[in-house]
């Protein structure tokens, strides 16, 4: 005996997939198409392989769509690394707009079009998000200037100079870093500071200010100067001038000087005041 399921007949798949009291029928209707051979739909008339395919492509969305149901709650239908970058991107850009205080978490699902639970999902808390920043953005950005400096530890001068060259470029490639860190490392209270010291400033900095004092040891380079001070010289003749670059640009209508300008410039004041007074 034939059965009087609606699943019993194709166009009955259609029907059934339809009703939410048949919770896996668009699952078993898959099942059931997926063994007729295309070209057996075809090959009847053009007509009832029009209708059968059609059903058919409604029965595969509906047993995508009851499959999903079964994700955990705020998991994306395909977990994508583009997504999660997408999102870091939003995040990063927010927060140097406005600040990390001022930008809650549903402010950063807004801006990027998803809904909280998304957001949860990749990054959870802030704390968890201000994490990922530092580890997936600052923490690669600044490892190349740590092999620079690594390479030349023997010549200070040259570490510098490369130095100064590295951090320009990677300032000008990520627009976002100097206000940042004017916002949540400079400003006091700023988000961003313990982290930044701990991760990426004691393990970097020691590197210059040690290479400087045994360069003083040799004679090689001016006494005068503090190992230590030179290395906030360095971040100040560097950072500053791009986080304030809308300022000064506008003082002195000096649209004109770019990064390589800034680069020789620094590079200058900073060889001349290395250099040994010999008189």
């Amino acid at each position: 005996m034939h059965s009087t399921h609606p699943c019993a007949s194709p166009f009955g798949q259609l029907r059934c997939a339809k009703r939410p009291s048949c919770r896996f029928a668009a699952v078993r209707a898959l099942r059931r198409a997926q063994s007729i051979p295309r070209g057996e739909w075809l090959h009847r008339t053009p007509r009832t392989g029009l209708l059968i395919n059609c059903s058919v492509n409604y029965i595969v969305r509906m047993a995508r769509s009851i499959s999903s149901r079964s994700r955990t709650p705020g998991r994306p239908p395909n977990a994508r690394g583009d997504q999660r970058e997408r999102l870091l991107d939003v995040a990063i850009k927010l927060f140097a707009k406005q600040g990390i205080a001022a930008t809650p978490l549903n402010a950063i699902a807004r801006q990027a079009r998803v809904t909280p639970a998304l957001l949860h999902y990749y990054f959870g808390t802030r704390e968890q998000l201000l994490d990922a920043l530092l580890e997936e953005r600052f923490v690669p950005l600044l490892g190349t200037l740590r092999v620079g400096l690594l390479t030349h530890a023997d010549d200070p001068v040259r570490q510098i100079g490369d130095f100064v060259r590295g951090l320009l470029d990677v300032l000008t490639a990520n627009p976002w870093v100097p206000p940042l860190w004017l916002r949540e490392v400079l400003s006091e209270g700023g988000l961003l500071r313990d982290r930044l010291i701990g991760r990426v400033a004691k393990p970097l900095a020691p590197l210059i200010s040690q290479a400087i004092a045994q360069a003083q040891a040799r004679g090689a380079i001016n006494r005068d100067l503090d190992p230590r001070l030179l290395v906030v010289s360095l971040i100040g003749l560097t950072m500053f001038p791009l986080a304030a670059r809308s300022i000064w640009t506008r003082i002195f209508d000096a649209d004109d000087i770019g990064p390589e300008d800034l680069a020789r410039h620094t590079l200058a004041l900073l060889e001349r005041g290395l250099e040994i007074d010999h008189e």
